[in-house]
């Protein structure tokens, strides 16, 4: 059923995504379609593109940097996601390399992040610092280069900041968004690893190391070279740096966690690559130089009789089947014709051609088919849509390497070993990998797509969350102009709308994220994680009553049930965020990481 369109989904796409000449969705999409079939043999290219627009006008559309560039004469990647070196010290890269690299990728659009662990504690000697800066300070300066790149529009950069649990300056890293005043272009999370995570359970003391040679004061006070050859800075309580990273979630919404032994342990790839950092909203674990094209697929346009409608409602599958497999083409396309900022990246990338199928609409979806997004049949059905996009994605490129070649480093026995990555895969999909390898190491990724979802989805739900609201303010910067706040209506509140005229109170499955428990939350992703061979961006709210604690029983039931990360969200008057109830104007309260600035 069509709606009329809302002003902040019509603005959002002239906005962010309308080329010159451009006004229409429709618009967006044939330019898109056009520019990406460029990657075909000439005499299949006007088919394909038909083929990419009828996918996306059902749904299945790339994700904001796609959207807003491919076929456009800008100067700009089509890529949103990308891992680099910081450099310094014990790098091939000197530290002002590494930033000089950053602002090549972001001033092209890429949203960057960074492992900034090499790089010296603040107590490390005079000749480690002549290499690079401090943690702190050095993620300072990257901070200032970003706000001082030319933006053009209303996009801005976004970055990460990751740092392990064993650095000496991890405690200083996690108090330094306190009231989230500093680092305005960063996320930032903490790696923490499963011996740390023990060492919290047992209230064993941690071990701060790194290889840059203390100061003569840090020495003094008892730094000592360890039995690995690292230098002991000092030995902290496990508990007590835990203390400060919940403390500092509860408080301010970061530090996020990464569980990075969970990342290393799942990764296709973990026999060619280490993994210590994430994209700037963590659905992208990557190596350095790495990358990945995204594109998710609006999942409550492929709901049958939605909310009973003249029939009980069903998910099409079948229908979503045929989507994923055109999306999977559509976006090893873009590897091929998107601009690189760096010639290291389009090596990495053309070497392993990681892509991600996402969703968008998952709480919509649910709500169309009448179940609460906390309840276990809410899991089951997520976790249908969930198998058919993993197990056709993984189809799709068995297909495409039979038609243009695997991967250059894909190896067998990374997939099809007994106890490997593919055994929960379909017979047929199986059999189809052996016969003709992958044309990508990984094929699905959920991202947060609050503006393509708003330009595109008729604000349907963002990614896996549930609905902020059914209607809301929403503070947007158009252009460089000054923020504005305009209304916005969540989609499947619209449909229901729509099909019950006069009905005053909704059904119970329509639940708002701050209505459900954040176990639930959690649980959702732990559903949702097995069928996702890269990572899930989500923001978890917990009350405002909550303590220190419940954080930490959270994130360690993150760690248990076999997530690779997790972020929290308290709202708090006192600090900046993105969304308020309508109708009435209260201080915007809304969790921050709901519109990426890149990935959405």
């Amino acid at each position: 059923m069509r709606l009329t369109a809302q002003p902040i989904c019509s603005q959002v796409l002239a906005d962010r995504y309308a080329a010159s000449g451009e006004s229409l969705a429709a618009h967006v999409y044939a330019r898109v379609a056009r520019a990406l079939a460029q990657a075909e043999p000439a005499g299949k290219r006007a088919e394909i593109a038909r083929l990419f627009l009828r996918n996306m006008e059902c749904g299945a559309i790339g994700a904001g940097r796609i959207m807003a560039n491919a076929g456009t004469d800008a100067r700009a990647t089509m890529v949103n996601c990308f891992v680099q070196p910081v450099g310094g010290a014990h790098s091939a890269l000197s530290f002002d390399e590494g930033l000089a690299q950053a602002c090549a990728t972001l001033a092209m659009g890429g949203g960057v992040g960074y492992d900034f662990s090499p790089l010296p504690p603040a107590a490390a000697d005079a000749e480690a610092h002549r290499a690079a800066p401090p943690v702190c300070q050095a993620i300072d300066r990257y901070d200032q280069a970003c706000t001082q790149l030319p933006w053009q529009g209303s996009r801005r950069g976004a970055q990460m900041a990751v740092l392990s649990c064993d650095h000496p300056d991890i405690v200083e890293f996690v108090r330094a968004k306190h009231g989230r005043k500093r680092w305005g272009t960063f996320n930032v999370s903490v790696a923490v690893t499963d011996a740390f995570l023990v060492a919290v359970e047992r209230d064993a003391p941690w071990p701060l190391l790194h290889p840059a040679a203390p100061s003569p004061a840090a020495i003094a006070a008892g730094a000592a070279r360890s039995e690995g050859g690292l230098w002991r800075y000092r030995v902290d309580s496990a508990r007590a740096i835990w203390d400060e990273i919940c403390r500092q979630a509860l408080h301010s919404a970061e530090p996020g966690l990464l569980y990075l032994d969970t990342i290393n342990r799942t990764n296709r790839l973990r026999a060619l690559e280490t993994i210590r950092a994430t994209n700037p909203c963590g659905e992208q674990p990557l190596p350095e130089y790495g990358c990945c094209v995204l594109g998710p697929i609006d999942l409550g346009r492929l709901v049958k009789h939605p909310f009973g409608h003249a029939g009980a409602p069903e998910m099409d599958l079948t229908r979503l089947a045929d989507l994923v497999r055109t999306q999977v083409r559509m976006l090893d396309n873009v590897i091929d014709l998107t601009r690189w900022p760096l010639p290291a990246q389009a090596k990495e990338a053309r070497a392993k051609r990681r892509i991600g199928v996402g969703v968008t609409g998952l709480a919509d979806m649910l709500a169309m088919m009448q179940l609460r997004y906390d309840s276990e049949a809410g899991r089951t059905a997520a976790q249908a849509a969930a198998r058919c996009i993993r197990d056709n994605a993984y189809a799709a490129s068995a297909a495409l390497a039979a038609e243009r070649g695997p991967f250059p480093l894909y190896r067998p026995d990374d997939y099809l070993a007994p106890g490997g990555a593919c055994d929960s895969l379909p017979g047929e999909v199986r059999k189809a990998i052996a016969a003709h390898g992958l044309r990508n190491s990984h094929l699905v990724s959920y991202a947060p797509t609050g503006s393509v979802s708003l330009a595109f989805a008729d604000n349907c739900s963002n990614g896996i969350e549930p609905a902020y609201g059914w209607t809301y303010r929403r503070r947007l910067r158009f252009r460089g102009e000054p923020p504005t706040e305009m209304t916005a209506e969540n989609h499947a509140w619209r449909l229901w709308k729509r099909l019950h005229p006069g009905a005053s109170a909704l059904p119970g499955y329509f639940l708002e994220a701050a209505a459900i428990a954040p176990a639930d939350h959690v649980a959702m992703l732990a559903a949702l994680q097995p069928y996702v061979d890269a990572s899930i961006s989500k923001t978890v709210p917990v009350p405002t009553r909550w303590r220190v604690e419940d954080v930490q029983a959270l994130f360690m039931q993150g760690w248990r049930t076999g997530l690779k990360g997790l972020t929290i969200f308290r709202p708090d008057p006192e600090l900046d965020a993105v969304m308020s109830s309508a109708p009435e104007l209260r201080p915007l309260d809304g969790p921050p990481a709901q519109d990426c600035r890149i990935c959405g």
